[in-house]
């Protein structure tokens, strides 16, 4: 058996994986042995997570040109892109899994990208903060100001996100006619990327929830 703690390879792509709450949760979602492409991979923690632990065949589009450097300097196959312009060019069915992790609401035309993940992939992940948890309205009302957490540090006028949602927002959006997702899976996570193992309705995980992750599918005609 191998044991991670022994293994100094292991146990830094884990703890590179760990700085971001979300990726242990999507990582146990990825099918070991699939095709999988990362879209807005940064610096190929989830990618290499996937490798060591999964051996995913894995692909990755990332924009700065920073993270293609030093996803290709860990030996990982990533291409410069951007999410809204580049991937009409990748055919249907492409992938058994495309994911976004933390990029939608950064996203010029997040529905449009929504729509070539479920094209591209026979799955695709997506999570996402959610901008209905309570600190976040708490601020809003009594401080009257956008608010700044743990998780989103950064100012308004220094974000990169610019279209923001709720957890409930994002499941609207996937029952738009031209979008029409199968839901396969809905997990609310908190802040350290934990999931929260309470049965509730989505109310609840909207408020509660700090972020969340969806394994989502095309409808077939």
């Amino acid at each position: 058996m191998t044991d991670l703690a022994l293994d100094p390879v292991s146990a830094t792509v884990a703890a590179r994986a760990a700085a971001r709450g979300d990726l242990r949760a999507i990582a146990d979602l990825v099918a070991p042995g699939s095709r999988v492409l990362d879209i807005g991979c940064g610096d190929g923690a989830l990618l290499e997570l996937l490798a060591r632990e999964k051996r995913v065949d894995g692909r990755g589009i990332e924009l700065s040109q920073a993270g293609v450097n030093e996803c290709v300097g860990r030996g990982l196959s990533v291409i410069q892109g951007d999410a809204d312009s580049d991937l009409v060019y990748y055919p249907d069915d492409a992938f058994d899994t495309v994911i976004l992790s933390q990029t939608l609401q950064a996203t010029q035309r997040p529905k449009e990208v929504l729509k070539h993940l479920l094209r591209i992939g026979k799955h695709a992940i997506v999570s996402l903060p959610n901008f209905g948890h309570w600190p976040m309205r708490l601020q809003i009302l009594f401080r009257g100001r956008m608010p700044v957490t743990d998780n989103l540090p950064v100012a308004w006028y220094e974000t990169p996100n610019i279209h923001f949602c709720t957890i409930r927002d994002f499941v609207e959006l996937t029952k738009e006619p031209d979008v029409d997702a199968v839901m396969e899976k809905a997990i609310a996570l908190n802040g350290a990327g934990q999931k929260i193992s309470i049965n509730a309705p989505w109310w609840f995980w909207n408020l509660f929830g700090e972020q969340a992750v969806f394994v989502l599918r095309r409808r077939k005609a």
